[in-house]
């Protein structure tokens, strides 16, 4: 018997422990091996320590995440949960057309795969579904979106959860990189973790009209890092 793939939450998964488990670094889709040009930064020497560091999570937060990657999640969200595949088609254009480097379209198509291979192995969609978003390339924010549409969270605690996933993985890359100790990661979490609620609230005022993908220190960055000599991390 075939499943909706917006409407088939696990019913006996509460709404709040399946968000917990979506922003779990334990997610087996490769986040923890991406730095998102955090590195190349570390190595230009732009970050080097605790207070930096932070400074400029911060500030990838909000000038990023919140108004490109979030925005466009909450749209996708809304938009698998009413099963509009013409406007997930065009939303899922955008994402391809905005990675501004190999690496982060490497890390965009890769996490998206393992994402879908994980909702397959949840059972959680159907072929059809499958079909769908590998003709159109699933990336992370694609697939991540499909997960959260099948949760009866609100769309704010949504986004609430995959930015603070996102800072789990980005603070636990500056812990390895910078490096830092795992105090000074657990306060600059502390910092990012003030910032989310309203970053979240400008990804949910974002239109087409208005979400960029503007950052264009972090796509010199993120090219730069393909031919770093010494490297953690794949982007």
């Amino acid at each position: 018997m075939r499943t909706d793939a917006a409407t088939a939450a696990l019913p006996s998964t509460p709404a709040l422990l399946q968000l917990i488990w979506l922003a779990s670094p334990a997610l087996p889709i490769g986040g923890f091996s991406y730095s998102e040009g955090l590195e190349a930064a570390i190595d230009r020497g732009l970050v080097h320590d605790e207070h930096s560091a932070a400074d400029w999570l911060i500030d990838q937060l909000h000038l990023t995440q919140s108004r490109g990657d979030m925005a466009v999640l909450g749209q996708m969200v809304t938009a698998w949960q009413a099963l509009d595949h013409e406007r997930l088609a065009v939303l899922s254009q955008w994402v391809h057309a905005t990675r501004e480097s190999a690496e982060l379209r490497l890390q965009s198509e890769q996490m998206g795969r393992s994402m879908l291979e994980w909702l397959r192995n949840q059972e959680a969609i159907d072929a059809d579904t499958i079909a769908m978003c590998n003709r159109w390339v699933p990336t992370y924010p694609l697939m991540f979106a499909l997960a959260l549409s099948r949760t009866s969270a609100l769309l704010e605690q949504c986004l609430q959860a995959y930015a603070f996933g996102w800072a789990e993985n980005m603070v636990q890359a500056a812990i390895k990189s910078v490096p830092l100790g795992q105090n000074s990661g657990q306060r600059i979490l502390t910092k990012l973790a003030q910032h989310i609620a309203p970053a979240v609230s400008h990804a949910m005022q974002v239109t087409d009209d208005t979400r960029q993908a503007f950052s264009p220190m972090l796509a010199i960055l993120s090219a730069q890092h393909e031919t770093q000599y010494s490297r953690l991390f794949r982007s």
